[in-house]
């Protein structure tokens, strides 16, 4: 028997929990921008994570810029 799962995209609050998880973040400067954007477009909780991850294998990358940046890129494809 197959199951499906339908799983939601991630709103603000799950992505605070990426952070915690992630990041040791309870709040940061670039929250807001972040929270405004993930209610202007989709993005699975798996690419918010890909996307926080680069700092847990140390590399000099601000992880919160680059959801940011991804979330950007998301809100310009969906406005072209």
């Amino acid at each position: 028997m197959d199951q499906h799962i339908e799983l939601s995209y991630c709103g603000f609050e799950g992505f605070k929990v990426l952070a915690r998880n992630y990041l040791q973040f309870e709040e940061h400067e670039l929250f807001g921008r972040i929270q405004r954007l993930l209610e202007e477009t989709k993005m699975t909780p798996a690419d918010v994570a890909e996307n926080l991850m680069p700092k847990l294998r140390g590399e000099d990358k601000e992880s919160t810029d680059g959801v940011v940046k991804v979330k950007e890129n998301g809100v310009a494809e969906k406005c072209a």
